[in-house]
């Protein structure tokens, strides 16, 4: 019998993962604990040196007219996957890193100069490492935030139906909020026996870290920040 994973990224990740999960003989369910939602951008810096980006999801929320007006710069992609959506949106001089934000940072240090201007398109909820590393080494950052993210709240109900009942096998966990999204649910009495035997999957240590208080959780972490070491620890884990 097929091992029943949960998957609680933000769509349209989620219904991807789940196809990917259901090729590699998966039983995919998906619950996205988050959305993305798009923001008026305020104001674009006139002057810049290259774009960088660390999330698909601020391509995919920045406007048309952006694009075109940002895609002949050079820009430094955060990983493969961003890569590719970068390259989709109009950018052919495209930079693509290890699949850390840190080390993305790392690697436009030392391709450029200090007092580089670098135009960030960036989420309004962020982790500051990425600009503090760079502002650090002398090089400028401007964000330009395209997106927000907003928890989604699931009734109990709901979630029992989604599941007919029945107890998971594994629960993929993105983000930190995600992830005490996902603790304030297998804290309800009701949802439990749903989740008891369940091996948490995590991104990263800081996602992991929303467990910390839960001695009786298995909780495995990917090797990288990135959905292709979470999956191949899924795998290794049968």
């Amino acid at each position: 019998m097929s091992r029943r994973v949960l998957v609680t990224r933000p769509e349209p990740g989620a219904s991807q993962t789940a196809e990917r999960l259901r090729i590699a003989g998966f039983s995919p369910l998906v619950l996205p604990l988050s959305e993305t939602r798009a923001l008026p951008v305020v104001s674009v810096p006139e002057s810049f040196d290259v774009v960088a980006v660390t999330s698909a999801n601020a391509i995919r929320h920045t406007s048309r007219a952006l694009l075109d007006r940002l895609a002949g710069s050079r820009c430094y992609a955060v990983g493969q996957k961003t890569e590719a959506i970068v390259g989709q949106a109009g950018f052919t001089d495209i930079v693509t890193g290890p699949g850390d934000a840190e080390a993305l940072a790392d690697a436009i240090i030392s391709a450029e100069k200090r007092g580089a201007a670098i135009l960030y398109l960036c989420g309004r909820v962020r982790l500051p490492a990425f600009e503090e590393r760079l502002r650090s080494a002398g090089i400028g950052v401007h964000p330009v935030e395209t997106y927000d993210t907003a928890g989604i709240s699931h009734e109990s109900s709901s979630i029992r139906r989604l599941l007919d009942e029945r107890p998971v096998d594994a629960v993929l966990l993105y983000s930190a909020r995600a992830a005490e999204a996902f603790a304030s649910i297998v804290s309800r009495p009701e949802l439990a026996f749903l989740f008891k035997a369940a091996g948490l999957f995590c991104l990263s240590s800081r996602v992991a870290s929303a467990f910390g208080g839960y001695d009786t959780i298995e909780i495995h972490i990917a090797a990288e920040p990135n959905e292709e070491a979470l999956l191949q620890l899924l795998e290794t884990a049968r």
